[in-house]
């Protein structure tokens, strides 16, 4: 096993000093008060300390890495009747976009587009209230990482909700198809919650684990999903992860990674470590400027690609 922890260091140090870190979002204007300096990474390997950098222990929103921890929610209660309402194609478009539902009847193109994951909390959100649905969502995260100090950021939660329009657009647009069960208020209410879920690159890489081992935390000892089911979240994450920018993702770093608008990506190492990484600043598909290079970096220095 290559250390760990010497590789952190130097990753975080390399880059540390670029100026060019892209541009922090700025559309949810709670998430634009963050410095574009924060950096940290964590790589947490499936036996052994994990070993951390910069901020790792830095709590931060996780925005859209969420719709990995429903995802799996919603497989569990439902199993495959989730694909019956979401897609499991790579889109082509931004992750907000109105364009494919409309092209595709209200069937989002797969679960970690906007669309696609506001479908998921709704079906999450069946037969409970949407405070039980949000309480169950919490549960699940602080259940994989093993850590129950993992909270919603409540500030980022009402930027998000004020200045939602587009996100309310997509449920009633789903809705008036019949892919959206519940209320689209309510929906949004529980959907922009769950993104404003706050955890460090430590919490994420450690609530990752089950995908890197076939469905079990190797830590707690608890079985999280099936083998094959790991399988297919992992393979969702390669070509869907990334937004429009999934291929470039998957040809530089070569792993299952799922990425969000504040900045961080948690990448699965499959039967080896997940990693997570978080820079603030965005590149034009949404995805952390600086959160990629050092994956890149690590890839470079490990051999860990899924392409060998």
């Amino acid at each position: 096993m290559e250390n760990l922890q010497t590789l952190a260091d130097e990753i975080h140090a390399e880059l540390s000093a670029r100026e060019d870190r892209g541009r922090v979002a700025d559309y949810i204007p709670q998430l634009a008060t963050v410095s574009a300096q924060k950096f940290g990474i964590a790589i947490a390997p499936l036996d052994g300390p994990v070993a951390v950098a910069g901020d790792a222990d830095e709590a931060f929103s996780i925005q859209s890495i969420s719709k990995l921890f429903t995802l799996t929610l919603a497989l569990g209660q439902v199993g495959d009747r989730v694909w019956d309402r979401v897609g499991r194609e790579p889109s082509g478009n931004a992750f907000n976009s109105i364009v494919q539902l409309e092209h595709e009847q209200g069937r989002p193109r797969n679960p970690f587009v906007n669309a696609g994951a506001i479908a998921v909390t709704d079906i999450i959100l069946g037969g409970h209230r949407p405070k039980e649905a949000l309480g169950e969502i919490l549960r699940f995260v602080r259940f994989l990482a093993d850590d129950d100090a993992i909270n919603i950021d409540r500030l980022v939660a009402q930027s998000e909700q004020a200045h939602g329009d587009r996100n309310l657009a997509l449920a009633h647009f789903m809705k008036s198809f019949g892919v959206i069960k519940h209320p689209p208020a309510e929906v949004l209410g529980v959907y922009f919650h769950q993104c404003a879920i706050a955890m460090s690159c430590r919490q994420l890489a450690q609530a990752g684990l089950f995908l890197a081992a076939n469905g079990r935390n190797p830590r707690t000892g608890f079985n999280v999903v099936s083998a094959r089911r790991a399988r297919r979240i992992n393979a969702l994450m390669m070509t869907c992860g990334h937004y429009d920018g999934a291929g470039d993702f998957a040809f530089r770093v070569g792993l299952p990674g799922k990425s969000g608008v504040g900045g961080g990506i948690l990448v699965i190492v499959p039967h080896r470590a997940v990693v997570a990484v978080w820079s603030p600043g965005l590149d034009a598909n949404g995805n952390s400027l600086l959160g990629t290079a050092a994956l890149e970096l690590l890839v470079q220095r490990t051999g860990w690609s899924v392409f060998g």
